[in-house]
Order: structure tokens, then sequence, then C-alpha cells
């Protein structure tokens, strides 16, 4: 964070302060929530939780090296007392970003934000120094510690914004005004939360109604959803897509032996050729919005080319690709899941294992509502229609619903089989597994089925040690 005293935080945020004996006193190092984060110098953030109180560590903190607690109730050690710690952290936020002479770009969408986010990122870090949301960090809580992070050379500030519901987007970008707004696409993730693709186009759509008349929306061309939110701003519009009329766009697409995606990217200055380190022909979409934010910011299509066929995964479990010794090609993608990520990957599957045995291991989609049964049987009839070797579905009724859409879509037998849990799944794959096939791991983060792509990596482990020990 850029140095701030703790007379002049309390200030900000309309706190108290309690036993403090310099308020004076710098805060220069990161603010965090997390005890274990603690570095000298750092502000502690004291949430309340279910099950565990922020308030209770605030001695260890300090005593590691952290200035002040910001708590909503005195610590014994130095504290700024508020009576929102949530509105508190915001309010800080909101002052950081406005003193940064940083350009604030930030995204959302239903489905892959944070591979945009992460591509965006790494092209625009060959300009200038950036700071860009960790993981999902994109709550409430997770975003304005993102935009304290930014420093005095900060130069471009991405921020991720999820929503639950209309106004969330809205909150967020009170806290941290954007000058670039990017919407990626409007889908089915959290549909039962919302009630219908119209309500989260309304709440994604808060996103541009905040941007400043000299800002930027960069939209969608291929989405009717997002196209129609250009109405909503007052900012320049700027389009991406595969359509012709998209500003940024992409032609030739096509997938490599590995299932890579390759494209001519063409902008407005130009064009140039893109092979994405990255699976799936879903990514073609993802790199677009970040060369049309990149492009905005003056890159040239050259740079901006190179910078996205030198990108990588930064986030964990996100179409992972790891290769065993044996052959056996790992694909963990189980971080989250909605239908159109799951459609996503499960084409990136069938790409990848071409003249190879493919399995698809899935679990339930959350947050579905009415939709649930209908969209987990699509997923587990459009295996059957890819041609994937092996479903397994993994979980309870949600789990059901994916097996038996399989099996109605194309009377698979032994080709499709629900199994109760993480744990039967990785046993069913232990016995089942042979040189050469390729397996996707999938569902909400809740399932947990990281767990399965973890022990299929640990068995290769174990296995070519052995093979070392024994010779």
């Amino acid at each position: 964070m850029i140095a701030l005293s703790l007379a002049e935080i309390a200030t900000v945020v309309g706190g108290q302060t309690y036993d403090i004996p310099d308020p004076a006193v710098q805060v220069t190092g990161p603010v965090v929530r997390d005890s274990r984060e603690v570095e000298p110098g750092s502000l502690f953030v004291a949430f309340v939780g279910e099950r565990v109180d922020g308030h209770d560590y605030a001695a260890d903190v300090v005593a590691a090296g952290a200035v002040a607690v910001l708590a909503s109730r005195p610590v014994g050690v130095p504290a700024v007392v508020v009576d929102d710690v949530q509105a508190a952290l915001g309010a800080l936020a909101r002052h950081v970003v406005e003193r940064l002479g940083a350009t604030l770009v930030a995204l959302t969408g239903s489905v892959g934000k944070t591979s945009s986010k992460d591509l965006l990122a790494q092209v625009l870090q060959r300009k200038a120094p950036t700071v860009f949301t960790p993981g999902s960090f994109n709550n409430e809580i997770g975003l304005p510690l993102t935009a304290l992070s930014a420093t005095d050379e900060t130069r471009y500030l991405i921020l991720e914004m999820g929503a639950r519901g209309i106004g969330h987007i809205r909150y967020l970008t009170g806290l941290t005004p954007p000058k670039i707004g990017l919407v990626l696409n409007v889908g089915t993730a959290h549909i039962g939360e919302f009630g219908g693709r119209e309500q989260i186009a309304v709440a994604k759509g808060e996103l541009v109604e905040s941007l400043p008349a000299d800002g930027a929306a960069i939209l969608n061309a291929d989405d009717p959803l997002v196209r129609a939110m250009a109405s909503r701003t007052k900012a320049r519009v700027l389009l991406f897509g595969e359509s012709d009329d998209a500003d940024v766009r992409a032609e030739n697409v096509r997938l490599t032996e590995n299932g890579q995606p390759a494209f001519t990217l063409h902008t407005p200055s130009g064009c140039s050729d893109v092979t994405l380190r990255l699976y799936g022909e879903h990514h073609v979409s993802n790199a677009l919005a970040a060369a049309a934010v990149a492009h905005e910011l003056g890159m040239s299509v050259d740079e901006i080319a190179l910078a996205l066929s030198e990108a990588g995964t930064l986030s964990r479990w996100r179409m992972e690709v790891t290769e065993r010794p044996d052959g056996v090609t790992v694909v963990n993608d189980a971080y989250n899941a909605n239908p159109e990520s799951m459609r996503a990957a499960l084409r990136a599957l069938v790409a990848m294992g071409k003249g190879r045995r493919t399995w698809a291991v899935l679990g339930h989609m959350a947050e579905l509502g009415d939709e649930g049964l209908a969209e987990h049987d699509a997923v587990g009839r459009l295996a059957v229609r890819l041609n994937v070797s092996k479903l397994v579905a993994v979980g309870g009724r949600e789990a059901s619903w994916l097996q038996l859409g399989a099996y109605n879509e194309g009377s698979w037998g032994e080709e499709s089989v629900h199994v109760s849990d993480a744990q039967a799944a990785i046993d069913l794959l232990r016995n089942e597994l042979r040189p050469g096939d390729v397996v996707l791991v999938k569902a909400s983060r809740s399932v947990g089925l990281e767990k399965v792509a973890t022990a299929l990596l640990d068995d290769a482990a174990v296995s070519s040690e052995g093979q070392v020990s024994g010779r």
C-alpha cells in the first residue's frame, strides 16, 4: 500500500485510535485479513467470521510486525476502531485509488473473469507496473484488499468484479471507480440467485453505467445481452469478438494438435498471429477481451500478440494441464463450474484427446435454481455427443442427473458411471486409467474435486520415485 499514517487512516475511515503511542507511525506494508500474511509494516483487518474472530489474533499480528489493527472494538494493542470494518476497508480503498496515478480497469462476466484477468495482467505488465486481483478476490472484501496492494509505482490496477445480485457491482465500482470497464458475457452462473439471464445482464451492466464520459466500455460483440449494454454507458464503446463488426476480432480460429487455440488478431492498428499456451477454444474470447483493453491503452498489435502468445495460467485449478510420466494427462479445472464453462471444458478435453481415451470426471454445478436438472442433464448429453470416452459423475442428486443425461443420450452403459464422492472417483480411476488417457476434473468449488486431480498426480510422483529407487 502507499504509505499512510495511522492518524490519516483513522480520519479516512472515521475511526478512533486506541493504544497508539505515535499516530504519525505509517503503514508501509500490505493490508491483510489473514494473520499468516502479516509482514512488518502491515495493517491487519479484523473481521468476525462464522468460526474465527480476527480480533483474537490482534496481539499475535502486532508481535509479527503489524503496525496496527483495523477493528470493531479495542484489542489491547494499537488499533483504529470503527463501527463497520468492511465499510472502513472500502473507504480506505477509495482514498488510496483516488491518490494513485493508476488507470483502473474493472472486468465482470458470468464465465472467464479470472482467465481473462490473468491474460490482461500479463499483457499490461509488459507496458508498465500492474497490480491485479489474485485468484478470485472479486467481492466486497477481496476487491478493496487488492486495490490497497497498489503502490506509487502502479500504473494499471486490474480489478475483477463478481456479483451475487443486483447492486453488488454498483457497490464495488463505488469503492474503486474504473476508467475502463470490460464485460465478458452474460451466462447462467448464479442464475438461481438472479432469477434469469436478463437480471444477470442488469447486474453486470452496472459496470458500464459507472464509467466516466472519457472512459471506455469494452463489450463482447458476440453476446447480444452484452452488446446491448452500449446504450447504458456514456463512455466510448469498443467491441471485441469474432463478429465481423468487432473492433478487436479473431479470424482463422483453429486448435493446434495439443488443443491450444491459434488465430489472427485484428485491431484498428493492424493484425498479428497468436498461438495461446492455454487449452480450449473458449480462451479465444478471453484473449480478445484482454487485447481490446491493451489496444485501448496504447499497445501495438504486435506487442499484444506476443504477450498473449507467451502468457500462461496464473490462478490454480483452472485448466491446469499436467502430463504424468506414464503419459496420462490430468486437466485440473476444479476451481468452479457453470454450464458455459462445463461445455467449454468438455470441448477442450475432446480437442486435447484426439486419438486418446478421454475421461470427464464431473460434479455438480451450484446455484442454478430451477434450471439445475435441465442443465446437468444437458452436460451429460453433451459428453456423449462429443464422444468423450468415459463420464464419471461424482456426488449426489445433481451428479445422478449428469449420469442419467449421458445414459439417455447414448445408452452408454459402462461408459458412464455415478460414484458417491471424490475418493470413490479416485479408486475407480486408479483401477482403470491407462497410459495415454486424458482426464478432465471439473465441478463447483464446494465439491472439492481438486482432490481427484491431486491424488492422480501424487500417484505418479510416488511411482516415479519408486522407479528411481529401484534402479
